[in-house]
């Protein structure tokens, strides 16, 4: 059985958010949904367990992971980073990422992303059939409002725009439709998250001491 794991990442300002998948293919056979506060990497791999266990599977049954590699929050980013990073090192199985924005979208034609980045600030993109048309950016409110003026589309994220319907994403049944678009991994150790922030304060340590680290 081929079985790959997928994990996905989400944090607001009050509370963070992470998603577990597991599927054969093109099919679901386990995911699971969670909020965590505090030792979030500690908490992640109870979950996939309870997933894999869900499934009838093991982790020995894994044999490739796919992970969100940002733009998004220096803590939910990392962590989840350095979990798949972890896993497929130890398990020696191929890693895939793939854009947090792609990911809202899905294959949906036309979509434009929004998610907050603090500030009054929002990571944005315009996704089209899976595919971004331009590259992810950090926009003020002023700025997104009028990206979302020259970009037609449904609206996705946690940016709350008044008169305008966010849709609600699968997220783990987007990761199977998007496969076309994981970008594969050379070398897993120097795998590292995008965050677009420029701040010292949201550059990450180098990536294989953080994954010695966590394995340690």
């Amino acid at each position: 059985m081929r079985s790959q794991s997928d994990i996905w990442y989400k944090e607001s300002a009050s509370k963070i958010e992470k998603e577990v998948g597991l599927f054969d293919d093109t099919k679901l056979l386990a995911g699971t949904s969670f909020e965590c506060f505090k030792k979030q990497s500690e908490n992640l791999f109870p979950e996939l367990e309870k997933a894999l266990e869900k499934a009838g599977l093991t982790m020995q049954d894994i044999d490739q992971v796919v992970i969100t590699d940002g733009p998004g929050s220096y803590t939910g980013v990392r962590i989840a980073m350095t979990v798949a990073k972890v896993l497929a090192s130890q398990r020696q199985i191929p890693l895939y990422t793939i854009s947090t924005l792609q990911l809202y979208a899905g294959t949906a034609p036309a979509v434009n992303v929004l998610l907050d980045a603090r500030g009054h600030r929002a990571y944005a993109g315009h996704v089209e059939n899976g595919v971004l048309t331009e590259p992810e950016t950090i926009l003020t409110e002023a700025e997104y409002r009028k990206f979302l003026d020259s970009h037609p589309g449904s609206l996705m994220g946690d940016v709350p725009m008044e008169g305008t319907e966010t849709v609600q994403p699968d997220f783990l049944q987007n990761f199977i439709d998007l496969q076309a678009q994981w970008v594969p991994v050379k070398n897993v150790h120097a795998a590292v998250p995008r965050y677009l922030k420029e701040s010292d304060a949201y550059k990450t340590a180098p990536a294989a001491a953080v994954a010695e680290s966590h394995a340690g």
